[in-house]
């Protein structure tokens, strides 16, 4: 099979970068995340993190939108990121990496804006960033428009990958993040492989009760940190 040039990073036909659109407050998006690290460490992938609201997706009729509160849990951390993201693609990875372990691996509340101060001080910045992105209504900006440009491809959740061409696939979602280098180069030769089948849309694996036995054995320290209930919605 001979791949399309269009929008393919490498001489050899391979992907080098990718948009991942997340909400760092998703344990999916968080195993998502994980295993693109090892990707990029394995192969030099370059990942640009970028934004999507489960809270606005969310959104129920009558409410306030998350711009329209002093704080909102998942959007205010999005706006950290958003933040610094003017700084330094270095800088936003490191949030993303640290507010995400803090939540999904320690159980942290990193949601509250006294946790992500912590988090932000043990991730090496200043604490203080958390409240001058929170009172710069342009990060309000930064983040919706990244959250219009999944739902304009189709999107409606996280992980939300983003290839070069606007070519989106919504996914991998694991239970645990491939890491041995072999596995995660091999996961992301099967999703990029994807992008050579436009007209394919879906492929699931039912879950089991095991399944979801596991998964919530996994996803423990962010059920017991969160301060919201699950919302499922239909996917379209």
């Amino acid at each position: 099979m001979t791949r399309s040039s269009e929008g393919w990073g490498g001489p050899d036909g391979a992907v080098t970068e990718v948009d991942v659109h997340v909400d760092l407050m998703c344990p999916w998006a968080y195993q998502t995340s994980v295993w693109l690290r090892a990707v990029r460490e394995a192969s030099g992938l370059r990942l640009r993190w970028r934004w999507f609201s489960l809270e606005e997706v969310n959104h129920v009729e009558g409410k306030k939108h998350p711009w329209e509160r002093p704080w909102a849990w998942g959007w205010s951390l999005l706006r950290i990121g958003a933040w610094l993201a003017r700084d330094s693609a270095e800088a936003v990875d490191r949030w993303c990496e640290a507010a995400g372990r803090a939540l999904h691996v320690e159980g942290r509340k990193v949601h509250t804006p006294e946790v992500a101060r912590e988090v932000l001080a043990e991730a090496g910045f200043d604490p203080g960033v958390a409240d001058a992105a929170i009172a710069d209504a342009s990060t309000h900006d930064d983040v919706r428009a990244d959250h219009e440009r999944v739902v304009a491809l189709g999107g409606f959740g996280v992980p939300t990958l983003v290839f070069p061409g606007e070519r989106a696939l919504f996914g991998p979602v694991v239970r645990e993040a491939p890491t041995d280098p072999d596995e995660a180069l091999r996961l992301w030769e099967l999703v990029t492989g994807w992008l050579e089948f436009p007209a394919l849309y879906e492929v699931r694996r039912p879950k089991t009760d095991r399944d979801w036995q596991q998964i919530g054995e996994r996803f423990a320290p962010y059920l017991a940190a969160r301060d919201w209930p699950t919302i499922q919605r239909e996917v379209p």
